[in-house]
């Protein structure tokens, strides 16, 4: 599918997708996008991870062997400017209470 001239802002996540753009990823066909949430301390409280599995059940807890760790959680569809900052946005907002932030995410391309 031919996309025409995407243009995003100048920003972080909009650097990701000129990057992905420039590397020749197909833009009009749906992936599935990776989101990472971390949290101030580990394991994040059950009550984080029940809603976030409520939301998204392909949510997965990555303890790392430094103490830390992630959870990842993924959606499946056309990869756009406004469905990551969206998905961050929100996720952040709904973590926020657990002192938790969704500000990474990425492609398999």
């Amino acid at each position: 599918m031919n996309v025409p001239e995407l243009q995003w802002p100048d920003d972080a996540d909009g650097d990701v997708l000129r990057r992905m753009k420039a590397r020749g990823f197909d833009f009009g066909r749906p992936c599935l996008i990776d989101f990472n949430v971390d949290f101030e301390s580990w394991p994040p409280p059950r009550a984080a991870l029940t809603k976030l599995e409520q939301q998204f059940p392909s949510s997965t807890a990555y303890p790392s062997t430094d103490g830390g760790g992630y959870v990842q959680f993924q959606i499946y569809g056309n990869l756009t400017y406004e469905l990551v900052v969206n998905t961050q946005r929100v996720v952040s907002e709904e973590m926020a209470e657990f002192n938790g932030v969704c500000d990474s995410w990425g492609v398999l391309h």
